[in-house]
């Protein structure tokens, strides 16, 4: 390890005599370019850099200039050079450092403003390999880790946000100390999320699902006030390219969305994903994360009256997502109870304007919904580390079904079925969902064994006078014995959907043969823990 140098304490406040800039986003560049030559600032460039900003008539430097070596292959080898990287790293108060910036002619560059390749929008765009690599940016990682480093005399920007900061501070002088560190940080942040997004599109290329190392990076969106509880800190980080939903809903009206309501929201608009709203208008019911009621209906009124029927109580500030544009019809029939957010792909006029009366509820839309097929990574922190799993991107179809028991199911119980293992597995495991005609009528969720669940899911619907007669029951998980399916029997259900695989199916189907229900296998299991 290198010894660090004899140099005093980094100066408080510098002014910048020579700025660095390379960018492949140009917004602000002419202006920003304009306001440092009027500070008095020596600007040198590259390429398509350098001609914008020489086109508006600022005196600017060619890197070459300094480093007296041509820009070469295809603009790969530009800012590679002790020129350069000395300008940046030169330790000013360091003898050794400043007698070798003399002896070698090299002079300090006090602001570096590189933003890097666009590489996650040719991935996100779906470039070819071979566009993909050449977006992988190799000088602007360098030099920006080299300004960081020596954040003591040089101020780092890699967006136009840090630009702006520095050129507010030339205002009273230079760069302080304070705002090199600041900028420093952001700027080894913004390359190791650079370096996450090649790594992790690397490991794609070669199929690897989990390499030997993970990296993930995101975005900081939003600091909350408290976190689960108030006295836990938390934040909103993004991911490049996200998913549709929370992390690209507008938020059109509402308080400020909290730990709790995003997480909630979350899966929220993740369940109502399930349906395409090409069969219909759907909605969603989420409190705590559990869905507490589910419907499909003719209109998407009607869709929100049958989801709140199933838990009219849980509903109560709790998250409604319909999977169409809000209309002014639903949206008065979801004032008349306290909700805490809705989550739309778009919404009418007119259904906006029924929520403007009600200041605190936050109303989100997102533009689109979610492919629920599509695969990609889901993440949970572990002490010490985090589990990786890919997302459950599980749908089952009729044709998917196996049929275990004597009786065969009509054709009006395989579409319960069918929507009550989709609700299913969007509940807490252990998971019980009693549904009929594209309503659900009871959820139990999150209980240690299977039995308690199908109890209280039925209890449930008693409370809200709902009859379970004739209705599908889907368990997320195989019934480990017959004493489940019984309660639910018990409770009005005729037909019964489940993964199977338990030791003790044989006396399970022969209970189901026995009460006379109909049951279907669907060879795959949905936790969700």
């Amino acid at each position: 390890m290198p010894a660090a140098p004899d140099y005093p304490s980094a100066p408080d406040l510098v002014a910048p005599k020579r700025a660095l800039l390379s960018v492949s986003d140009k917004t602000g560049l002419v202006e920003a370019a304009q306001i440092l030559h009027a500070a008095g600032v020596e600007l040198v460039s590259t390429g398509g850099t350098k001609a914008a900003i020489a086109a508006a008539g600022v005196p600017v430097k060619d890197v070459s200039d300094l480093t007296q070596f041509p820009e070469m292959m295809d603009g790969r080898v530009k800012t590679l050079h002790p020129i350069v990287h000395g300008g940046l790293l030169g330790v000013r108060d360091a003898p050794e450092h400043a007698k070798a910036m003399t002896d070698h002619g090299i002079g300090g560059i006090d602001i570096l403003y590189v933003n890097l390749y666009p590489f996650e929008a040719t991935v996100a765009k779906g470039g070819s390999y071979a566009e993909c690599v050449e977006n992988i940016d190799i000088g602007g990682p360098a030099m920006i880790r080299s300004a960081a480093k020596n954040h003591g005399y040089v101020a780092v920007c890699t967006d136009p946000t840090d630009l702006s900061e520095v050129l507010e501070a030339l205002k009273t002088g230079g760069t302080t100390l304070a705002l090199r560190q600041t900028l420093a940080a952001r700027a080894y942040a913004r390359t190791a999320a650079y370096d996450a997004a090649i790594s992790t599109w690397f490991a794609a290329q070669l199929g690897q699902d989990f390499p030997a190392r993970k990296a993930i990076a995101g975005e900081l969106r939003q600091v909350m006030r408290y976190g689960e509880n108030p006295h836990q800190k938390a934040a909103f980080y993004a991911f490049p390219n996200p998913r549709v939903g929370v992390a690209t809903a507008t938020q059109l009206q509402g308080k400020e969305l909290s730990y709790n309501n995003i997480n909630d929201t979350d899966a929220a608009f993740e369940l109502i994903a399930e349906f395409d709203p090409a069969q219909g208008p759907a909605v969603a019911i989420i409190k705590h994360a559990n869905p507490c009621g589910v419907a499909v209906g003719g209109t998407q009124r009607e869709a929100y009256e049958r989801a709140l029927a199933c838990d009219p109580t849980s509903a109560f500030g709790g998250i409604v997502a319909v999977n169409s544009r809000l209309t002014r019809e639903a949206a008065l029939a979801m004032v008349e109870i306290f909700t805490e957010v809705v989550i739309a792909p778009e919404a009418d006029d007119d259904a906006i304007e029924v929520f403007a009366a009600k200041k605190n509820l936050r109303l989100l839309v997102t533009g689109g919904l979610p492919d629920a097929l599509s695969t990609g990574d889901t993440f949970k922190s572990v002490a010490g580390g985090f589990l990786v799993q890919s997302r459950d991107d599980a749908r089952i179809k009729a044709s998917d079904l196996k049929i275990v028991t004597q009786r065969q199911p009509t054709d009006e119980e395989v579409r319960d079925m069918l929507f009550a293992f989709t609700v299913g597995k969007h509940v807490k495991s252990n998971a019980i969902v009693y549904a009929r005609a594209g309503q659900t009528l009871g959820v139990g969720a999150g209980q240690m064994n299977r039995k308690d669940s199908a109890r209280i899911a039925a209890l449930r619907a008693a409370d809200f006078g709902l009859d379970l007669k004739g209705c599908a029951c889907a368990s997320e998980a195989f019934f480990p014995f017959a004493d489940g399916l019984i309660q639910a029997a018990e409770a009005g259900a005729t037909a019964i959907i489940q993964p199977g695989g338990s030791m003790r199916d044989p006396e399970v189907i022969e209970a189901a043969d026995k009460l006379g229900l109909t049951m279907a296998f669907t060879g795959v299991r949905v936790f969700r823990h």
